[in-house]
């Protein structure tokens, strides 16, 4: 499988992510955020919260549950980006931050909220 392939069949699970975030009521504010340090897949707002979303996608559990490929290191690297993020827009460091992960396997979505802690 291409690279290419990989980021298609990735942005259409991150589409599938958002509509289900939305239809939970929480609004999606970024989608694909970049900077030197890194990605995070989907920025949104729930209630007081902004909050950082990585989304995960297995076909099957061969390679692992979409959960555990959220590493530390990807961890630090989305609280790394969500630093730079908060600093760009200005976000007042009192506001309540949270990372959530989405995990699709097949076509079963779960949603983690607080899946890890900040790392700083």
């Amino acid at each position: 499988m291409t690279s290419r392939n990989k980021r298609t069949i990735g942005t259409e699970y991150e589409e599938k992510a958002a509509t289900y975030l939305k239809q939970q009521g929480l609004s999606i504010l970024e989608k694909n955020f970049r900077n030197r340090f890194g990605e995070i897949d989907l920025i949104g707002k729930d209630g007081n919260y902004l909050v950082f979303i990585e989304v995960k996608y297995r076909f099957d559990e061969k390679k692992g549950l979409p959960m555990e490929a959220v590493s530390f290191r990807k961890q630090k690297t989305i609280c790394k980006v969500s630093d730079y993020y908060r600093m760009l827009h200005q976000i007042p460091e009192e506001t309540g931050i949270r990372f959530d992960v989405v995990s699709i396997e097949n076509n079963a979505i779960s949603w983690y909220k607080n899946a890890f802690d900040y790392i700083g």
